[in-house]
């Protein structure tokens, strides 16, 4: 990849309040990328608040949740996103156990939604990341997916 490949391009980041959306967000503004968050809570402790230069460098924050399709469609749309990285979801395992319903939403019908949108408004390139607690615990580690 060119070193100037991200410098002017629109991009579209769910989950930068997490630990590695925040250094990717980061990295992104430092590449010169239009970097457009989307925030469902802000949390004063997170990775993301903790780099509180990045906040000021993005070119949007949006606060909303993937869970709205309007919302989602609308950044899409609206900022003209050509690259999309979706990192939300609910990936804290006692939380998912205990609201089954609340984490489907954000993790199953947050990435369609992500998803639709894309195919939706044309966006070129798209990343979908997940976690390695989708396979479970194993006793033998490293594991073959």
């Amino acid at each position: 990849m060119k070193e100037d490949f991200w410098e002017g391009k629109n991009v579209f980041v769910t989950g930068a309040n997490g630990f590695i959306g925040s250094w990717l967000t980061k990295a992104l503004v430092k590449k010169g990328a239009n970097v457009v968050i989307l925030i469902r809570d802000f949390t004063p402790k997170s990775t993301l608040a903790l780099m509180g230069e990045v906040y000021s460098q993005v070119k949007a924050v949006v606060y909303g949740c993937l869970t709205d399709y309007q919302t989602v469609g609308r950044v899409f749309n609206e900022y003209e996103i050509d690259s999309c990285f979706h990192l939300a979801a609910q990936a804290i395992v006692g939380v998912a156990n205990k609201s089954p319903l609340s984490t489907f939403e954000s993790n199953i019908r947050g990435t369609w939604n992500v998803l639709e949108a894309a195919r939706n408004f044309e966006v070129e390139r798209i990343v979908v990341a997940s976690s390695d607690k989708a396979y479970g615990e194993h006793e033998e580690l490293p594991y073959r997916e």
